[in-house]
């Protein structure tokens, strides 16, 4: 027993209470994001549409979702996190209303675009929000959690979406809304702005960015790279939703199999993921993520051997161990490498490797099924997370250089006394800081950051401390599921 409450401890004790809010906002928000599981079900058997026009709608959702992310970004950082959270979380209940009653093809198009730009522009402001509100050596903890709660509440809405259908679809377009309501309501009683600079300087935060904020991100060569691999790994991730029932269709396996099958995935992040940041705690976030990208890889790669749904269930539970490997590392990691300054808009670009994903995953996909074979189309899924893998191992180093380099500058400019606030000079430089390592001068008094390996193990960046998961988990994310 004492065991159990030191474990218990070690993962959840000790956390921000604002933390708590927006977990619990999380949970709320998921459990009842009912529309996205069952919306090509909804277009092709309630509103008659043709499979292309299915996927036309979803594919607007997916266009809104980018514009989204990058307005949702912008807003973060020059509005203000919670302002954001909450127009697009009101701007999302009213769309998902729209969307249930619109019936026109064009109608239920533009409620698709709309309702993916408000969902998904929620994304960079939560996961600035939980950077804010958790400090850096609670972060993996912290994330882990979050994340566990986005799946255990998928796990819940798929099973609860397919009873609500039963009483009508409108119903499921209804309780997405609510809890999306409710979860507006826990940001706006409980949890205030946590963008100390927008507090501290509102008049700041009405003034223009931090001058070439978007000329910084670009030129930000270490961050891209990274985002580059998120998008290689979300491309052979999000082929379980759009290949996999397909293969598994085609070896005489029935939708209903699809469903146990794949519901696997989420029954074992539940079980088992708020073990692992013990178990990744002080190793080398790039060793963890190379070693995800393996795993997954292996998982997708035994589907093109898979022809029975023991085999298919097998293959789930492999890359969901990488995948429960990958987020919690994933989440820290952009965490360190977004400068407080322009950490909406960090959050919105690394967003942006999810919707490109999840618009090229299943084009792609189907177009290497169609001209090599099912085989090829897993076992390039293996080759991708191999190159990946490798990718993370030579990249590592630049990655924790780059986030020794913005702690250290975070240190230089701490304010003296807890009312000061920075000046935006400091600030801003802060945020345009270089990719290489800072030094401070010989007339600094700011001690270097602590010494660490590569798994940055330093200021708790690997120790105990959202995306996300893209258009269908994320992390990191507040956005509509």
């Amino acid at each position: 027993m004492r065991t159990v409450r030191g474990w218990f401890r070690d993962t959840a004790g000790g956390l921000p209470g604002r933390f708590w809010y927006l977990w619990t906002g999380t949970l709320i928000n998921r459990l009842g994001s009912f529309v996205l599981v069952f919306l090509a079900i909804y277009l092709t058997q309630e509103r008659g549409f043709s499979a292309s026009q299915a996927g036309l709608v979803i594919g607007l959702w997916g266009v809104g979702g980018a514009v989204g992310t990058t307005v949702g970004g912008t807003l973060t950082d020059r509005w203000g996190r919670r302002p954001t959270l909450l127009t697009a979380h009101l701007g999302a209940a009213t769309m998902m209303l729209a969307l249930g009653f619109a019936r026109d093809l064009w109608a239920v198009a533009l409620g698709a675009l709309l309702l993916g730009l408000f969902a998904e522009a929620a994304r960079p402001a939560f996961g600035a929000m939980m950077i804010d509100v958790v400090p850096a050596k609670d972060r993996l903890r912290a994330f882990s959690l979050n994340y566990w709660a986005i799946n255990l509440g998928f796990a819940c809405a798929a099973v609860l979406a397919g009873l609500a259908a039963q009483a009508g679809y409108l119903l499921l377009f209804v309780v997405d809304a609510i809890t999306t309501l409710v979860t507006a309501l826990i940001i706006f009683v409980k949890v205030g702005e946590t963008g100390t600079g927008i507090t501290a300087t509102p008049a700041r935060a009405k003034g223009p960015a931090p001058a070439g904020a978007l000329r910084t991100i670009l030129a930000d060569r270490v961050f891209l790279g990274f985002v580059a691999l998120n998008l290689l790994a979300a491309l052979v991730f999000l082929q379980h939703i759009s290949m996999l029932p397909i293969a598994m269709g085609d070896s005489g396996l029935s939708p209903a199999t699809y469903g146990s099958v794949i519901a696997l995935n989420g029954v074992l992040i539940v079980v088992g993921q708020l073990f692992v940041p013990r178990l990744i705690r002080g190793r080398s976030r790039s060793h963890v993520l190379a070693l995800a990208s393996v795993v997954m890889g292996v998982g997708f790669g035994l589907t093109a051997f898979a022809d029975t749904a023991w085999l298919y269930g097998i293959t789930v539970l492999i890359w969901t161990l990488g995948e429960m490997l990958n987020s919690p590392s994933n989440a820290t990691l952009i965490a360190e490498l977004s400068p407080a300054a322009l950490r909406g808009r960090y959050q919105g670009v690394f967003s942006l490797s999810w919707q490109a994903a999840g618009a090229l995953a299943p084009i792609l996909g189907g177009l290497v099924r169609e001209q090599a074979g099912n085989g090829a189309l897993w076992l390039g899924c293996a080759a991708i997370g191999a190159v990946a893998a490798v990718a993370h191992l030579v990249s590592g180093p630049a990655r924790e250089r780059r986030a020794a380099a913005l702690r250290a500058v975070a240190e230089q400019v701490v304010p003296v006394t807890a009312t000061r606030t920075p000046v935006p000079e400091a600030a801003e430089a802060a945020a345009t800081a270089p990719a290489l390592p800072v030094t401070p001068n010989a007339t600094t008094e700011v001690s270097p950051p602590p010494a660490t390996t590569d798994g940055g193990a330093a200021a708790g960046a690997a120790g105990p401390g959202t995306g996300g998961r893209g258009p269908t988990r994320s992390t990191e994310s507040a956005g509509t599921r």
